[in-house]
């Protein structure tokens, strides 16, 4: 494995890291329940342990690594806030932790996100600035917030007070189901992969990592396959929350730890996702589906495996689901 860590000033979370995160945050994350369904392991031919963090707090793992970077602040930087860019889930989750420790959270969101999004940030009580719907854009904006306000950036996942936090996910599964052949996860920015990657080369090296990912929004298979980050500045998919482009530490876990990228398709992804709510009787979001949808497509990688699936949220607009008609 090479390490692709040349920026000295990078750091790279450790599974000391994930423990301390752990301890951290517990008084304000829910250990998230495991699920299983005949339906499913019949269907794929694996037994599929559904890790189910849309019942997290806030509805969305985030609040893991959100609420390490929160908490993990002195008293001085509390005091100033916190600042982000987010499609919405770490939008919410860190106004949710912000709200917890009594400090305020300006996120900026593209003017394309979720109402759904946008109201809940505002219910935790952050403050929400609109935006234009390109990474370029939430960049620049955000620039001029930290500016003025001196506000301590919670980056949505290239962060490793954020990466830390995710990785306690994988460690929750693995304690209560044991060893796993293979963890299936989304990936847009790449938090949760990374947090993955850090737990179980950790805890359980043997356990093989899967990036799920929309065809449509593909930039970490072309990444993968070709040994360095693409990025896609605004690709247009169901799974809302994986448009954005991995960056630095992400790519580190990346490139070092997954197996391998599988993609979906729109439909896929749609198709998995009303399985889940019929099935399974859970509420999903579309980005969340993704991995499901990838081992439909793929079964002959999971056939007869101890598979465990990252269900990674449930923030979704009722009213505009994506099997509805237009």
């Amino acid at each position: 494995m090479n390490a692709h860590n040349n920026n000295p000033e990078m750091y790279i979370p450790t599974y000391d890291d994930v423990l301390a995160a752990h301890e951290r945050i517990k008084p304000y994350i829910h250990r998230t329940p495991v699920l299983t369904s005949n339906f499913m392991n019949e269907l794929t031919g694996a037994d599929l342990y559904f890790k189910c963090e849309n019942f997290q707090k806030a509805g969305a793992f985030k609040v893991r690594g959100a609420s390490n970077a929160v908490f993990g602040l002195t008293e001085e930087q509390a005091e100033k806030g916190v600042a982000s860019h987010s499609s919405g889930n770490h939008a919410l989750s860190l106004s949710y932790a912000a709200g917890r420790r009594g400090i305020s959270a300006t996120v900026v969101m593209p003017k394309t996100a979720p109402d759904a999004k946008k109201a809940a940030v505002r219910g935790y009580g952050g403050t929400v600035l609109e935006c234009e719907p390109s990474t370029a854009a939430r960049e620049a904006m955000l620039e001029e917030v930290v500016a003025n306000t001196g506000a301590d950036f919670v980056h949505p996942y290239n962060d490793h007070r954020v990466i830390a936090g995710q990785g306690t996910c994988s460690k929750e599964l693995h304690e209560d189901v044991g060893p796993l052949d293979a963890v299936v996860a989304p990936i847009g920015g790449g938090g949760m992969i990374s947090g993955t990657c850090l737990t179980m080369s950790a805890i359980s090296p043997d356990t093989k990592i899967y990036a799920a990912e929309p065809e449509q929004a593909d930039d970490v298979y072309r990444s993968f396959h070709a040994g360095h980050i693409i990025e896609d500045d605004a690709p247009q998919t169901v799974a809302d929350g994986l448009k954005v482009s991995m960056r630095p530490r992400t790519w580190h876990f990346v490139s070092n730890y997954v197996t391998d990228v599988l993609l979906a398709s729109e439909q896929e992804i749609i198709d998995a996702m009303y399985l889940t709510w019929q099935r399974m009787k859970i509420v999903i979001e579309p980005s969340c589906a993704v991995p499901l949808a990838t081992i439909i497509k793929n079964k002959e990688v999971f056939a007869g495996k101890r598979v465990g699936v990252v269900l990674t949220g449930g923030n979704v607009d009722l009213k505009k689901l994506p099997w509805m008609n237009a």
